[in-house]
């Protein structure tokens, strides 16, 4: 059962061949069994879990469920869950309990899923390979040396490993798509106001987009269709009707334009990972796409420009863990000004404080003309960019990280290296746009992701072309062999 496609799933339930909870059963055993190789979890609430599945058992007797009513799904640990755990991947957050779920979390409720339990991730969405954790690092399923990505690897390697048929994430540079490369799975980060931030946990307000995992195009397309949508409550939240993304996948790619930026098969790239984005691309080709080479040059400022502004954003959206109102307040403060710095010298990790420091300089008075305001100029450049490629073509291929998984302490003492291994997807997000990476390949046994990107609100079409693609590959439908 946990092989099959959520679609499949979802058929079972409506032809009686089995219930929600005994569905749910089924991924609580798998997360029982496997997630202690894995770490991709913080909180797993079977009790709450089966109520759910029980609830929506009960609402598909009535008649009144939906197409994912008593499906399981994961949420990654960004998004607020009333009355359950919410930590963000921090110490600062190890005991916070929010009053109220986040509209993502609501919407998925109402339409009836079942939720398992809350996804490990980089502390504050702040990392790409997922070992910046308070509560650990999370590990590849396809190889547990290596790291998933990040920062949503917790969710990622869940939805690999089939402890969970659908997860949540975010996205602030790549935060969906690199960790859906390396696990081998279908990520769909939306265009920017697409889905609602409201209570997700902000780290680059301008930059964060909630969006969705699953294993192929159509489960992704399922999701997205109840997630996504205007929300008064969201100040960045985009009133415009959404499609019924599932229903548009069987459109056929003929005549697609495909461009391929040139950007991003030059230094950096290996070139395994390079030759199995070839061959997909001959495979868009067969099935009556066009390919079209295409200029981003001002691709290598995504980069610096992300980690001025990222770092920005966050050093004020995290002055409000302070010690006073919620999340960790150090012990026997000597006076108000022991207890902010012990607090959030306690509270925070490595790279967290890294980035409050970057971002609190670059905001300074001497310095903002000099960084900030310049950063804001080059993300405009890269807008532009994108904007011209998308007269002349309809999608953007190329590969989502320029590596298959790297290992586990590999890259953690040399923060730029890091950062580099979002040099594909940081653009994306700077500009707004929807990204899409699907399976693609195997480079020794280990994922190989292409990325596709649209222009605003084209996460229809994204997830068309992926649709089609994996009606010819197979590299969706395999798993990990440790967890087959």
């Amino acid at each position: 059962m946990h092989s099959l496609s959520v679609a499949e799933m979802a058929s079972a339930l409506t032809e009686g061949q089995c219930t929600s909870e005994e569905l749910a059963q089924v991924f609580l055993d798998r997360i029982a069994r496997f997630d202690t190789q894995l770490n991709s979890l913080i909180t797993v609430d079977p009790e709450r879990a089966l109520a759910q599945a029980r609830a929506a058992d009960a609402r598909r007797r009535q008649g009144g469920c939906g197409p994912l009513t008593g499906i399981p799904i994961i949420h990654k640990d960004i998004f607020l869950t009333q009355d359950q755990r919410t930590t963000c991947g921090s110490r600062m957050l190890e005991r916070f309990v929010p009053h109220f779920d986040a509209t993502i979390v609501a919407r998925c409720a109402a339409a009836g899923l079942v939720t398992l339990g809350k996804s490990n991730m980089d502390e504050f969405a702040m990392g790409s390979s997922n070992e910046t954790s308070y509560f650990g690092p999370v590990r590849n399923p396809w190889d547990t040396a290596r790291v998933p990505g990040g920062s949503s690897g917790g969710s990622a390697a869940a939805v690999a490993a089939r402890l969970a048929p659908l997860a949540t994430g975010s996205d602030t540079g790549g935060s969906i798509r690199q960790p859906a490369a390396l696990c081998g799975i279908t990520g769909l980060k939306p265009t920017y106001g697409r889905v609602s931030r409201w209570g997700m946990i902000a780290f680059a307000s301008s930059l964060d987009q909630a969006g969705v995992f699953g294993r192929d195009a159509r489960d992704c397309a399922l999701l997205l269709e109840l997630m996504a949508g205007f929300d008064p409550r969201d100040s960045t939240s985009v009133d415009r009707p959404v499609p019924a993304y599932s229903a548009s996948l069987e459109q056929s790619l003929a005549g697609l334009r495909v461009g391929v930026p040139a950007e991003f098969f030059g230094a950096g790239l290996e070139p395994a990972v390079g030759a199995a984005v070839e061959t997909a691309l001959a495979a868009l080709k067969d099935l009556g796409a066009t390919v079209h080479p295409v200029h981003l040059p001002n691709l290598g400022l995504s980069v610096p420009t992300y980690y001025t502004l990222a770092p920005a954003e966050a050093s004020s959206n995290l002055s409000r863990f302070d010690g006073v109102r919620y999340g960790h307040r150090c012990e026997q403060p000597a006076n108000l000004e022991d207890l902010y710095k012990r607090s959030r010298a306690e509270g925070f990790g490595t790279e967290v404080k890294r980035r409050i420091m970057i971002g609190t300089y670059v905001l300074s008075a001497g310095y903002y003309d000099a960084y900030y305001l310049k950063a804001q100029r080059c993300r405009r450049l890269i807008t532009e960019d994108f904007r011209r490629a998308f007269e002349t073509v309809d999608v953007l291929v190329g590969p989502t990280a320029p590596e298959v998984a790297f290992r586990l302490g590999e890259k953690t003492d040399d923060p730029v290296k890091m950062y580099l291994s979002d040099i594909n997807t940081i653009a994306v997000n700077l500009a707004g746009l929807p990204g899409l990476s699907l399976p693609a390949g195997f480079v020794d046994g280990l994922p190989v992701g292409m990325q596709l990107i649209g222009p605003h609100f084209s996460e229809g079409r994204l997830l068309n072309v992926a649709h089609q693609f994996q009606r010819e590959t197979d590299w969706h439908r395999q798993l990990p062999p440790a967890f087959a």
